[in-house]
C-alpha cells in the first residue's frame, strides 16, 4: 500500500530544498525524493560558489523575484543559524553596446538599483588584478555577492525536516503517474501516493516529465580553482565577483578566494557540450583547462597559478535559456520548475515560495507569469520578449 503525502517533490537539489521547506513552513504533508545524496555535486548546486545579484542582465522581470529571493536568504541564514550570503559587489565588464551591459544597465536603471558605470582607466585604478581589453566598459554593482550551494541547500533540507517533511537521499524514482486526482509515484523502494507532484530534477527532468511541449537540452560545463601568483590580491575585501564578456564575445566569471576552500575559482560560460545526466563524463580534460586558462592569462594575470582542483556540473537549458515554472500541460496534478540554464541557484527560495503557492492556493502573488510554458506557443504577454542566453552567474 503506497503512503500518502500532500506533495512530493521530486529531485531534492536547490529548487526542491526550497520547496521542500516552503512547503514544510505552511504545514504541509511532503515528502521529498532525491536519487543521490542531499546535497550532492551529481548535478548544478555545487562547487562552494553561486552568485547572487540584481542587475539582471538577462531581463529585468527577473528583479523583482529577486528581491523577494534576497529576503528569502536573510531568513534561511536567520533561522539556519549559519551564514550563506557574503556581499562583495559585482564588477561587469564587456562592449558598452554588447547584451551584457546594456542588459545590465536596463534592469539597473528600469527598477532603480545602486549601480556605477565605470571607464576601463576606473576599473584599472579600483581593481588592478584585471587587464581589461581597450573598448570594454565596466558595471559595479554593490549589493551583489556569492552563495554558498552546498550549505544552502543542507540548510533548507534541515529546516524542512525540522518542520514535518520526510526527505529520502539515495532513492531514485523510477516513474509516476496521476489518476484519480492522485498522483503516484514509484521509487527503487516502494510507491507513494500524493495530491500533487513537483517535478525539480534539474538535467533529469526530461526523462520525467514526459511530453512538456518543448526539448531541455543538458549541457556539461566545467569549472577550476587555481591557486594564484599573489594569492593575497585575491582575497573577498579586495576582490569582487566578476563576468566579462570579452571582445570576441566568449563569456568568462569567477570568484573572489573564500575560507573553506582553496583557490581561486573561475569558468568560462557557454552552452558546453550536450550530456546525458546519466552517461556525463565527469573527468576534467586538458581541454576543459584550456578554456579557463585562456581567460586567466589574458584578463588575470597574477591569477593564473597552478590548478588545484576541477568541477562538472550541468545546465538544463530551455529553448531561450529561461526559467520553466508551471504546470504540467498535461497533467494538471503536477507541477514544473525546470530549465534553470545555469543562473537559477539564487532564487531557489522565491521559487519555492512560488511552487508552494501554486500546489497549495492554486496560484502565486508573485509575479512569474513570464515564466510560463504558454510563452513558447506564442500567447500574448512580455514573455516572448525573452531573448538573452542566461549567464552562469
Amino acid at each position: 500500500m503506497s503512503q500518502q503525502y500532500d506533495v512530493i517533490v521530486i529531485g531534492v537539489g536547490a529548487m526542491g530544498a526550497g520547496t521542500c521547506w516552503r512547503l514544510a513552513q505552511r504545514g504541509c504533508r511532503v515528502l521529498g525524493l532525491e536519487q543521490f545524496a542531499i546535497p550532492n555535486t551529481m548535478g548544478s548546486s555545487h562547487g562552494e560558489s553561486r552568485v547572487i545579484r540584481l542587475c539582471y542582465y538577462e531581463h529585468p522581470d527577473y528583479v523583482p523575484l529577486l528581491h523577494e529571493s534576497y529576503e528569502g536568504w536573510t531568513e534561511l541564514q536567520c533561522d539556519g543559524g549559519e551564514p550563506l550570503l557574503t556581499v562583495t559587489g559585482a564588477l561587469y565588464m564587456g562592449r558598452e553596446d554588447g547584451p551584457f551591459i546594456t542588459g545590465t544597465l536596463r534592469s539597473a536603471r528600469l527598477h532603480d538599483l545602486p549601480h556605477e558605470l565605470l571607464s576601463r582607466d576606473e576599473m584599472a585604478r579600483r581593481h588592478p588584478q584585471f587587464r581589461v581589453p581597450e573598448r570594454l566598459v565596466g558595471v559595479w554593482e554593490p549589493r551583489a555577492g556569492m552563495l554558498r550551494p552546498e550549505a544552502s541547500i543542507s540548510a533548507m533540507a534541515r529546516l524542512a525536516m525540522q518542520r514535518g517533511a520526510h526527505l529520502h537521499g539515495h532513492e531514485a524514482v523510477l516513474d509516476w503517474r496521476a489518476e484519480g486526482g492522485v498522483v503516484r509515484v514509484r521509487t527503487t523502494r516502494g510507491e507513494y501516493a500524493a495530491s500533487q507532484a513537483i517535478v525539480t530534477a534539474g538535467p533529469w527532468a526530461g526523462r520525467l516529465l514526459g511530453e512538456l511541449g518543448v526539448a531541455l537540452q543538458v549541457t556539461r560545463q566545467p569549472a577550476a580553482w587555481v591557486w594564484p601568483r599573489r594569492p593575497e590580491l585575491f582575497t573577498a575585501d579586495r576582490f569582487p565577483i566578476w563576468g566579462m564578456e570579452d571582445p570576441d564575445g566568449f563569456f568568462y566569471y569567477g570568484f573572489p578566494m573564500q575560507p573553506g576552500r582553496v583557490g581561486l575559482k573561475a569558468a568560462r560560460h557557454y552552452l558546453g557540450a550536450p550530456a546525458d545526466p546519466h552517461t556525463i563524463d565527469r573527468t576534467p580534460t586538458a581541454a576543459d583547462e584550456a578554456e579557463i586558462r585562456n581567460a586567466l592569462r589574458q584578463y588575470l594575470p597574477d591569477g593564473d597559478g597552478p590548478v588545484l582542483a576541477m568541477s562538472i556540473c550541468m545546465y538544463t537549458n530551455s529553448p531561450d535559456g529561461h526559467f520553466i515554472i508551471d504546470r504540467h500541460p498535461r497533467t494538471p496534478e503536477a507541477l514544473v520548475a525546470t530549465g534553470f540554464t545555469g543562473h537559477g541557484f539564487k532564487f531557489a527560495p522565491v521559487v519555492g515560495r512560488i511552487l508552494a503557492d501554486m500546489a497549495l492556493d492554486g496560484a502565486t502573488r508573485l509575479p512569474a507569469e513570464f515564466l510560463r510554458l504558454a510563452r513558447f506557443v506564442g500567447v500574448e504577454g512580455d514573455a516572448r520578449s525573452l531573448r538573452h542566453r542566461g549567464s552562469p552567474i
